[in-house]
């Protein structure tokens, strides 16, 4: 199961419209074979998404997607330097130096 750290929770909360939904999934791509995706969507499909909510936060996970992050946790993070969300999938066999893609 996805986990989002309450980081990751109060600023995707801040930055969404209410009744919007955020997607987060896993598409082909990137140095590693596989990146991560997070979006902002107006609803979601009942018959082929997975559907989380953190403190009415709403996130919508493609199954296959859900799959691949099983027990990932998103994190987001803000230091002098960068800002930006932060995956730590613990199924990942490796991931690039960016830790944006990944393969299992």
């Amino acid at each position: 199961m996805l986990s989002l750290t309450e980081n990751a929770i109060d600023y995707l909360k801040n930055s969404i419209d209410p009744g919007d939904f955020v997607r987060v999934g896993v598409k082909s791509g990137g140095c590693s074979g596989l990146s991560y995706h997070i979006g902002i969507e107006e609803g979601y499909d009942e018959d082929s998404d997975i559907l989380f909510e953190f403190d009415e936060l709403k996130i919508c996970v493609d199954k296959k997607s859900a799959f691949l992050l099983s027990a990932t946790v998103l994190d987001y993070v803000e230091s002098l330097s960068s800002s930006g969300f932060k995956f730590d999938n613990p199924g990942a066999s490796r991931t690039c130096g960016c830790g944006e893609s990944f393969s299992c």
